[in-house]
């Protein structure tokens, strides 16, 4: 993992791309739940021009009623642009009569295509998404574009406790548990500056059992593997897993053994903004 953040920073450094629009509000953003599956991108709500969010060649073009394979396939109107290195740049739900005229090469900035709704857009907008096809990734465009300005703290919104015969437990509501494995399911929603109260999904959420670390969810990536989405959750986990407890994230499973414990939940966002919980429990 650490090898492969190394790469994407230095990616960053080489291609230093911009968001594609500087306007309106970010609606959903890289990892979000949307009703049990991960949104592998951001969208903006806005009017007006979408630009190259670096120099690049336009690879394809599609209006939602043409079709293709082999390229990663957002819904409604949409773009994909090489940037080298394998990362290609994605824009869709766009104005659907703003499609380019022909595939070229582009500068950095320029106007390729109209805000606008098109595929199962619900409000004018676009979407904006970023696929490494080398390693097979989907990536988090703020791990290669600076993230927005920020200053508020994710807000952890539950936190449930299930064991394995799938019966759930609120650690704020109960203090005493019995010993054996449970997995942590968490609910967090962040919101931005300037983006009004849109909830939106954090970039990293922990857990810790007695101060040791048990288990974690990243969205920085989302893998590909014989067509299955997988999630960073410790190690490769399909989304399908993580997502099952919607709204909330599966973030790990952790062991309770006899006598006091204190579990400690932490959510941050990408500007390192920080939340956390903490319960302290009498294990029986």
């Amino acid at each position: 993992m650490k090898k492969y953040l190394a790469l994407i920073f230095a990616l960053s450094s080489l291609h230093g791309m911009d968001w594609p629009t500087q306007e309106g509000r970010m609606s959903r953003n890289f990892g979000w739940n949307d009703h049990g599956k991960p949104v592998m991108g951001v969208c903006f709500e806005v009017e007006g021009p979408i630009r190259a969010a670096d120099a690049g060649e336009i690879l394809f073009y599609s209006s939602p009623d043409s079709t293709a394979s082999r390229i990663p396939s957002p819904l409604g109107a949409w773009i994909a642009m090489d940037h080298g290195d394998g990362l290609v740049s994605i824009y869709s739900r766009f104005d659907e009569t703003q499609l380019p005229e022909t595939l070229s090469l582009v500068e950095k900035n320029t106007d390729i295509a109209v805000a606008g709704k098109s595929g199962r857009s619900g409000t004018g907008g676009f979407c904006f998404s970023v696929f490494d096809r080398r390693e097979r990734r989907w990536v988090n465009p703020t791990m290669i574009i600076t993230p927005l300005p920020d200053t508020r703290p994710p807000n952890i919104l539950s936190v449930t406790l299930k064991n394995e015969s799938d019966k759930t437990i609120n650690p704020a509501q109960t203090r005493n548990v019995n010993q054996g494995r449970y997995t942590v399911i968490v609910e967090v929603s962040d919101t931005r500056e300037n983006n009004g109260d849109l909830p939106l999904a954090p970039f990293r959420i922990m857990c810790s059992l007695n101060g040791v670390e048990q288990g974690y969810l990243n969205f920085e990536t989302f893998s590909v593997r014989d067509g299955i989405a997988m999630a960073y959750r410790n190690s490769l986990a399909p989304v399908r897993q993580v997502y099952a407890s919607y709204p909330g994230f599966e973030i790990g499973d952790i062991a309770f053994t006899r006598g006091q414990v204190t579990l400690e939940i932490i959510a941050l966002d990408n500007a390192q903004n920080s939340r956390n919980v903490i319960y302290r429990l009498q294990v029986d």
